[in-house]
């Protein structure tokens, strides 16, 4: 049996520092009392291989950090969970996002990149593991877009989250990829507008952009369809990971056969599990509760 690995998540990981407040958008207040704030792991990538490793995919994280308690918090709970991680130190520190939650599940993320001129990933983290992998993940840290050119020939993702068109930090990620997530959150009515200028300007093949409880949109030569949120198991609680969880949800049904309407209908069910948990990656979806609900919504068995 071969121990190449599923996927490979470069960059991404960090800690979250969650709060939840009584409105959003907050009024100014000098203090408010809120329920207990939380650190837990966070970011993009953490999500994204989290999510995949609980589908049951086999899963190497790698990533700069800090030597710092938020580094050993980020390894410790990667090693907890049985998901590979290699990483190097980062002078600057580990990640960091401030997350402020409304009652109905909205959040509110102040995002500390920890950004270094000139960061590069080192090649021997991630060159063999990439070489064999059947899938790399992509996330949007600055060094991330180096890699690309270890990635020729490879099947690659990445996700632009929200992404206005034109901001030129994005478009290396947008056009080296050939499955390209974003959301709708800052397209407005240029949301195909966008879409299609992925598809036709770099390498992209599909280009996924997420619309919340709206559900998601998809374009590939096929043409460009919705696609309807799935329902919810239980109440809104936190909406953060939603869209990692979707995304792990998709390359879970890519890698498992099964066509892209299929995939993007297991994503929904993914993105939708993970609104209902408190925490940005506390509780991924497995394999059987993800099929298991996504069985109306398929169309075809895996090939």
């Amino acid at each position: 049996m071969s121990t190449a690995h599923d996927v490979v998540v470069i960059g991404g990981t960090g800690v979250d520092t969650t709060a939840y407040v009584p409105a959003l958008p907050l009024p100014y207040a000098d203090t408010y009392a809120v329920p207990p704030v939380i650190d837990r792991i966070g970011n993009t990538g953490s999500g994204v291989a989290l999510g995949c490793h609980a589908l049951g995919l086999r899963v190497k994280l790698v990533d700069l950090i800090g030597e710092d308690p938020q580094g050993r918090f980020i390894r410790a709970h990667m090693e907890a969970r049985g998901v590979e991680f290699a990483w190097a130190p980062a002078p600057q520190g580990t990640r960091r996002s401030i997350l402020l939650v409304g009652p109905d599940g909205r959040r509110l993320s102040l995002f500390d990149p920890r950004d270094a001129p000139g960061e590069r990933l080192p090649r021997e983290l991630y060159l063999e593991a990439v070489r064999e992998a059947r899938h790399v993940h992509v996330s949007l840290t600055g060094f991330s877009r180096h890699v690309y050119p270890d990635l020729e020939g490879g099947s690659v993702s990445t996700d632009l989250h929200d992404w206005d068109g034109e901001n030129d930090f994005h478009k290396d990620y947008a056009y080296s990829s050939d499955l390209v997530f974003l959301s709708s959150t800052a397209l407005g009515s240029r949301r195909e507008a966008v879409m299609r200028d992925i598809l036709t300007g770099g390498r992209a093949r599909t280009v996924i952009c997420t619309a919340g409880a709206e559900g998601c949109h998809v374009l590939d030569a096929g043409g460009f369809r919705h696609f309807p949120a799935a329902p919810l198991p239980g109440p809104v609680v936190d909406s953060n990971g939603a869209g990692d969880a979707f995304v792990s949800g998709v390359l879970y049904g890519l890698l498992s056969g099964r066509s892209l309407d299929d995939a993007v209908s297991l994503g929904a069910v993914a993105g939708a599990h993970a609104c209902t948990s408190a925490g940005t990656h506390e509780n991924p979806i497995d394999e059987p509760t993800l099929l298991g609900r996504g069985e109306g919504l398929l169309r075809s068995s895996p090939v």
